[in-house]
């Protein structure tokens, strides 16, 4: 399977992705609020909406009473007309009233369920605002081990089923609990031995259902699971297509992905039929009683029962019995409803709490970039780099270089606290760089090379969403004649993933942006590699410029050596370890570096080394 490098969902529109500070911590499930993250703070910030709900839940329900009463009303109208008691006129006025109370009921209907949508709709845009907020202060590491797929299934889907599910049990407090309420106080006031013995059977569909809680929450997990990992094979074959094709593997991984689908076809089926097609179940036991209604309260009428009753009353009962009944049977549909929220609710909890800074957020003041003794290795493995050091003042350029795998983007990563070292310390200023990530202080961004562009226009994906004008920057990249040049200039589409530019533009047009986002500290891993020479020789002028105005320090990673000799050190990674001087220095004491160099200077390509 090919693997992917998973972009943080909504970086690119409000921080930035990979190119932004990195602010490595897991979200609330282990750090940024102490309490374990929970529904209801969400729903308390609705709570005006919630009183208009609730006055006009409860006079549609309370007003839901009238209907089998004026119908019962209706009925014994028509009844008196046809036995020549009363004239057919009189059916009018009473019709009128019945129409008027259907429309003022309606009205209540119509506006406890716009208030209801609305208290849904506003908090499933908070929950996915606070989910992408936490999604982008989460490791790259956390992200590659959750999936694409199971991430794009909680940010689009688990969001909508648990808010779903808030939204019906919201409608369903009034529409069931509240109008169930009324009902039974109607069904009590007319015949309460009739009542006590025709409600013997909703009951038990409430019992069955509570029964098939469990059944119905584990096969929601299971299809929520498989539909993540459908959404990944997806993702792969479409990314991977060129590759799949390119080896004759097609085949195969479209076979792999229908093992898939057929997978998610059978779980949500599975799941689906639990929780909808029980629902008839649920109403035929409700309306088990029906019979006992029609038997007793018959003989209600006949004046041989426990009441009194004439055609108006028994109508009323029958009516509002049934309408009982229904409503009594959507309670198993609001238990499955309820379930399914609470799967897709734990499957977002952790990214579900507080998002704000430890320390504020607060900008870090320029300072002295130091790393001593560093060293590092990945779990499992030897050391990749050991007794690494290095130091640079504000405004100042550092080029870093080695051979390949010696371990370049790895020493990049860890300046800018991405990865914890295993043996050093890397500081700005006198404080570690890795306490100040884990506190979320804006101190270091890191361009690496896969430049993360959005379908969206150049200055869009310079800015991304910041005030300013883009022009400073994509000048300072050795663009701005570029975009100039271009059909709609700054405002030009650059497609998915910038496919309408060249290779040395989306790099530049990154590096455009990072110059924007530029942070005490900016780690630069290969930004010229697909550019020409003369524009590599002014694009390093404007970056040498830039760190000196700004008084930021930036680590250049690069294959290219051309330009070193007008940095202001040199680190060059070898056999584990470095050298660190000036390019005179390093020229003269160290062969690994002198050998780099004197190969680029007659020519030797190293960029199509290194690829090698």
């Amino acid at each position: 399977m090919v693997r992917r490098r998973i972009i943080h969902p909504v970086a690119c529109v409000e921080r930035g992705g990979e190119e932004l500070a990195t602010a490595e911590s897991k979200p609330t499930a282990s750090g940024s609020s102490k309490a374990a993250p929970r529904l209801a703070p969400f729903v308390r910030r609705e709570w005006r909406t919630l009183v208009v709900v609730s006055v006009t839940g409860i006079a549609y329900n309370v007003g839901m009473v009238a209907g089998p009463w004026l119908e019962g009303l209706l009925a014994q109208r028509l009844a008196d007309i046809l036995a020549g008691h009363l004239a057919p006129q009189t059916m009018a006025p009473l019709a009128c009233c019945y129409v008027a109370a259907i429309a003022g009921v309606q009205l209540m209907r119509f506006l406890k369920r716009l208030y209801v949508r609305k208290f849904a709709n506003n908090v499933n845009r908070r929950m996915k605002r606070r989910l992408y907020q936490n999604l982008l202060v989460t490791s790259e590491e956390a992200l590659e081990e959750e999936g694409a797929g199971s991430l794009m299934t909680k940010a689009l889907s688990d969001v909508d089923d648990c808010v779903e599910g808030v939204r019906k049990f919201t409608t369903e407090i009034f529409d069931t609990g509240v109008v169930m309420v009324a009902y039974l106080v109607t069904m009590l006031a007319y015949d309460w031995r009739l009542t006590l013995l025709a409600l013997l059977f909703p009951p038990v569909s409430y019992v069955l259902a509570s029964r098939m809680r469990r059944p119905v929450t584990q096969a929601t997990a299971a299809a929520k699971e498989s539909v993540s990992a459908m959404a990944s094979e997806a993702l792969d074959r479409v990314e991977g297509a060129t590759t799949y094709r390119a080896f004759g593997l097609e085949r195969v991984r479209d076979e792999s992905f229908e093992r898939r689908l057929a997978d998610y076809e059978r779980k949500e089926t599975r799941a689906n039929v639990l929780s909808t097609a029980l629902m008839p179940i649920y109403q035929a036991i409700s309306l088990l009683g029906a019979g006992i209604v029609i038997v007793l309260g018959a003989r209600d009428v006949m004046g041989s029962g426990w009441a009194a009753w004439d055609i108006a009353a028994f109508t009323t009962y029958f009516s509002v019995f049934g309408r009982l009944a229904v409503k009594s049977s959507h309670a198993g549909k609001l238990f499955n409803s309820v379930q399914r929220a609470q799967v897709s609710w734990e499957r977002i909890r952790p990214y579900m709490g507080e998002a704000a800074t430890p320390d504020g957020g607060r900008p870090v003041a320029p300072g002295e970039l130091r790393a001593t003794d560093l060293g590092f290795a990945f779990p499992g493995e030897g050391p990749l780099l050991s007794h690494v050091s290095l130091s640079a003042r504000p405004g100042q350029v550092i080029a870093v270089t080695g051979e390949v795998a010696s371990g370049k983007s790895t020493l990049g990563r860890l300046l800018c606290g991405e990865l914890a070292a295993t043996s050093g310390s890397v500081t700005l200023g006198g404080r570690e760089v890795r306490d100040l990530v884990l506190a979320r202080r804006p101190v270091a961004c890191r361009l690496g090379h896969d430049p993360q562009l959005i379908d969206a226009t150049v200055a869009d994906n310079v800015l991304l969403g910041d005030d300013g004008d883009p022009r400073p920057d994509l000048e300072a990249a050795c663009l701005l004649r570029e975009v100039d040049a271009m059909p709609d200039g700054c405002d030009t589409r650059v497609g998915e993933g910038g496919a309408a530019l060249s290779g040395g533009q989306r790099a530049r047009l990154a590096l455009a942006r990072t110059y924007h986002f530029a942070r005490p500290l900016v780690v630069l891993d290969d930004p010229f590699a697909s550019v020409d020479m003369a524009t590599e020789a002014q694009a390093v002028c404007n970056l040498a410029a830039i760190a000196r105005s700004r008084g930021i320090v930036v680590v250049v990673i690069s294959h290219r050596l051309l330009h070193f000799p007008q940095a202001d050190g040199v680190l060059c990674l070898h056999d584990g370890t470095a050298d660190f001087g000036t390019h005179d220095r390093l020229m003269a004491d160290c062969p690994a570096y002198a050998k780099l160099y004197r190969m680029q200077a007659r020519g030797v390509d190293l960029d199509a080394s290194a690829q090698r």
